[in-house]
């Protein structure tokens, strides 16, 4: 189907001018947002978004797309899509042309955060006799190793945890261990099957999926040292969170770690009528969109401008000036 801009110049023989709103564009228009698998957070906080669309814009045909972040990035850059939904700090790696990205991808803007804690929590086997990272590189254990999938922060920023320890992916195959990108789901049943020693996501706290896999076996959590939580800053953008003592039954220490921010995102090329029509279309139903998820339901409209390191776009913060949340 063929995607449009959310407000495409109609036909002068209508009589409308250039500069309408987001709420009287033709019925034909379409505004596709590309996030996650069907079934996951972010699809649910997508159609959420869409649905305050739809609602303060009837003329527009919303549609969700699932999708995987790096793609997102592409997409949306490209004009093919008008709205995605990724980590700030991939789209922070897109802007640079860093893995996985060939090329530097400059022309994205922020409409609004919608994930505040995208923490990285490490879970080890109590089986497996791994204490740290420091351990792994000593013994240089042939550990094996469950990322997310390719193309994903949650597996770039994997790979950063174990280099900033001066560990990787060849030293780990050299010593005979090996990494796996699966999605998160199969790679704890992985870890429950003894395929696994270590898996490493980026999740909120507390996480149902964790709490559900570890009722079924003895797992423990790595923390992330200041040094490290240094560096990956300076890397990713990530910034030093805690995951507080006993958020897990197998967990009675605070653990600390880094975490990432998830936002909705467009091109720079959108008019800033329509990204702020947008804003004030998720500030209106805010109510609505803090029951989708359970994400939303943490936020408060105030953090909804809080996207670094990415910049917003200069329609979504004319519209939170105007609702009073940037001065």
């Amino acid at each position: 189907m063929k995607r449009l801009a959310i407000a495409s110049i109609v036909a002068a023989s209508l009589g409308l001018c250039a500069g309408l709103s987001l709420a009287q564009t033709a019925p034909t228009k379409k505004i596709t947002l590309t996030g996650g698998s069907v079934g996951g957070a972010w699809s649910a906080i997508g159609n959420a978004i869409g649905e305050t669309i739809r609602r303060e814009s009837p003329g527009a045909a919303f549609g969700y797309e699932p999708g995987r972040e790096a793609a997102n990035i592409q997409l949306v850059s490209t004009g093919k899509v008008e709205l995605g939904i990724a980590h700030a700090q991939l789209i922070k790696r897109a802007q640079a042309g860093e893995d996985p990205f060939k090329a530097p991808v400059t022309n994205l803007k922020a409409i609004a955060l919608i994930d505040p804690q995208a923490a990285v929590q490490i879970l080890v086997r109590e089986d497996s006799g791994i204490d740290s990272f420091e351990s792994i590189l000593a013994a240089k254990k042939p550990v094996r190793i469950a990322l997310n999938q390719r193309g994903t922060l949650m597996a770039v920023t994997g790979e950063e945890v174990f280099k900033v320890y001066g560990i990787t992916a060849k030293d780990i195959e050299g010593w005979g261990g090996r990494i796996q990108h699966v999605d998160y789901n199969a790679g704890l049943e992985m870890m429950k099957n003894g395929q696994v020693d270590i898996i490493i996501n980026m999740l909120a706290f507390p996480s149902g999926q964790i709490n559900s896999a570890t009722r079924e076996m003895k797992v423990k959590m790595l923390g992330i040292s200041p040094e490290a939580t240094a560096k990956l800053g300076a890397q990713l953008g990530t910034a030093a969170i805690t995951v507080p003592a006993g958020t897990y039954p197998f967990q009675p220490q605070a653990i600390p770690t880094v975490t990432g921010s998830v936002v909705l995102f467009a091109a720079s090329e959108m008019k800033n009528e329509d990204a702020a029509a947008i804003v004030e279309g998720m500030l209106k139903n805010f109510d609505y969109l803090k029951q989708a998820h359970a994400t939303m339901a943490r936020l408060e409209p105030v953090n909804l401008t809080q996207t670094a390191p990415l910049a917003l776009h200069p329609g979504a913060e004319m519209a939170y000036r105007k609702a009073g949340l940037i001065k």
